[in-house]
């Protein structure tokens, strides 16, 4: 059955996508540009604010007129994205091009994990969601990895040459998007193109269904520890003296660590109560940032280490505790909800944390991260198992 080619085509793109030979030194090519790390996480701000003001939209968009339509034009945003980091310099060019990669990160978000969901629904695979899930996140993290290595030995001839490497390689995300496949059950069960109808699944989402509520906002914590983490990782290999060619290898470690959880993710689920592993997930992660910041020598990496391991675990398991409470019709949305509420956060909260680290210190911020992600995610943690 061709439907089931979804699966597969959907793991390329996902490791063409992840495969960012950029991420290891942007932090580094901005610096290059003459922006401060208050700039740089200003400009992770303006990612955050395009994908949040797209994302409900583009969920629905996605709910509307197919997921598959929805990946094409993603990839095709963040493909001219990038055209801009590699042909323009400074502030303003480089928020013009998180603009336009925010809103193909929109579109992508919630369409990619619903037509991988209603794929399995249409062929009798439900239960293997997480399994193929886990899969998707370890091959995006593995891929990831593999580009680590080769953008850190990039940027050592030139700290453009990875920028560009990125470039080229986003744009053969376009045609393997073209080559999906719509479930037929969505094209037989759409949502009325109204304002109304967004309405209602917004409400239902953080409103109607308790569960669903504090599952987003335990997402949204989790993201805004993962992505500072993402974001700071660099300034923290420059703050203990690691060499430039080793920022790419302490990625691809950090990342296929990330990948190797994420593949053995599903097995976690089926040994153990999920909502009381949320519990300590957010536990491990709240401390891992307070000895992050107490300990800033190359001790410090295990703590990073322990973040992406972490991140590998949870971001399946709560993709499929999302799916589970929702319906097809509306499944793309309330996934852009979650994204939604996950990018205002760091949007919010990551210029802070920039304006912290340069004025004060790294490890002050990361305290503050600590505190705000304790408490939102313990507070999940214990509102999901007061739920069941």
């Amino acid at each position: 059955m061709q439907l089931r080619h979804n699966i597969l085509k959907m793991y390329l793109l996902k490791a063409v996508l992840w495969f960012m030979v950029a991420m290891p030194i942007i932090v580094l090519f901005f610096q290059e540009h003459g922006l401060t790390l208050t700039e740089v996480m200003i400009l992770q701000s303006i990612y955050s604010f395009s994908v949040a003001l797209f994302e409900i939209p583009s969920g629905f968009i996605a709910d509307i007129f197919g997921r598959k339509k929805t990946i094409v034009f993603s990839t095709i945003f963040t493909f001219i994205g990038f055209l801009v980091f590699s042909f323009f310099g400074g502030f303003y060019a480089f928020a013009i091009a998180q603009v336009l990669v925010g809103i193909g990160g929109s579109l992508m978000s919630g369409s990619d994990s619903a037509i991988i969901y209603d794929t399995l629904l249409e062929t009798n695979s439900k239960t293997t969601y997480t399994k193929i899930e886990g899969r998707s996140y370890a091959i995006g993290n593995f891929s990831e990895a593999f580009a680590g290595i080769l953008g850190g030995f990039l940027a050592v001839g030139s700290i453009y040459m990875p920028i560009y490497v990125q470039t080229s390689i986003l744009f053969f995300s376009i045609p393997i998007a073209f080559t999906l496949i719509e479930p037929t059950m969505h094209k037989e069960n759409k949502l009325d193109r109204s304002f109304k109808a967004v309405l209602e699944v917004v409400k239902f989402a953080m409103v109607d269904n308790q569960k669903l509520k504090w599952l987003i906002i335990y997402s949204s914590a989790m993201g805004v520890a993962t992505l500072s983490m993402a974001w700071f990782a660099q300034p923290f290999f420059k703050s203990i003296n690691i060499p430039l060619a080793y920022f790419g290898i302490l990625w691809a470690v950090l990342n296929f660590s990330a990948g190797i959880t994420s593949f053995n993710a599903h097995q976690l689920e089926k040994k153990y109560n999920n909502y009381k592993m949320l519990f300590y997930i957010a536990l491990a992660m709240s401390t891992s940032f307070i000895f992050l910041g107490y300990n800033a020598s190359v001790f410090g990496l295990i703590f990073i280490l322990l973040i992406y391991l972490l991140r590998g675990i949870v971001t399946p398991i709560l993709r499929n505790a999302i799916n589970e409470n929702t319906t097809s019709n509306k499944r793309a949305t309330i996934l852009s909800i979650r994204s939604l509420i996950i990018r205002i956060s760091f949007a919010t909260s990551a210029p802070i944390l920039g304006y912290i680290a340069d004025n004060y210190s790294l490890a002050i911020s990361f305290y503050v991260l600590a505190i705000g992600v304790a408490f939102f995610s313990i507070l999940s943690a214990i509102k999901l198992n007061r739920i069941r």
